[in-house]
C-alpha cells in the first residue's frame, strides 16, 4: 500500500502516545477525510503535489498500523478516486459511529448518511 507521507508529518503538538488507547476507528468503518491530501513522492504513478485525497471525500479503513511507536496509521480506501492511503486519526472523521448529541442535531439529515460513501444507495434498484 502506498502512503502519502506528508499525512504522517509530527509536529511538537503531537505529544500524546495514541498506541497507549485502541484505535479511533474499526476495519471497514466509512470515513471521511477532514482535509486535502497530496502527493509527497511517495506514492507512485503521481506527480509531487497532485491531490489524492480531496476535502470530504469518503473511504473505507482496510487496514490499521502505527507509525514510530506512537500514531495509528489508518490505510483507507476512498472508492471514488480509487487511491488508498495512510492518514491518521486526526485526519478522519467517522461516519459511522457518530455520537447520539451529533446525530441529534443533525435530524432528518441523520438518515442521508447511511447511503453516503455507498456505491448505490439503499433501497435503489
Amino acid at each position: 500500500m502506498n502512503n502519502a507521507a506528508a499525512s504522517l508529518e509530527t509536529s511538537r503538538d503531537d505529544d500524546d502516545i495514541e498506541l497507549a488507547y485502541p484505535p479511533r476507528f474499526s476495519y471497514g468503518e466509512r470515513v471521511i477525510a477532514r482535509s486535502v491530501v497530496r502527493n509527497d513522492g511517495t506514492y507512485g504513478g503521481h506527480d509531487i503535489g497532485d491531490v489524492l485525497v480531496h476535502k470530504g471525500e469518503i473511504g473505507y479503513v482496510i487496514h490499521i498500523n502505527t507509525f514510530l511507536q506512537q500514531f495509528y496509521i489508518y490505510a483507507v480506501d476512498f472508492v471514488e478516486s480509487g487511491h488508498r492511503v495512510g492518514m491518521r486519526a486526526k485526519e478522519l472523521c467517522t461516519l459511522d459511529n457518530l455520537p447520539a448529541e451529533v446525530l441529534a442535531q443533525l435530524g432528518a439529515g441523520a438518515d442521508a448518511l447511511h447511503t453516503l460513501g455507498s456505491a448505490r444507495p439503499t433501497g435503489a434498484p
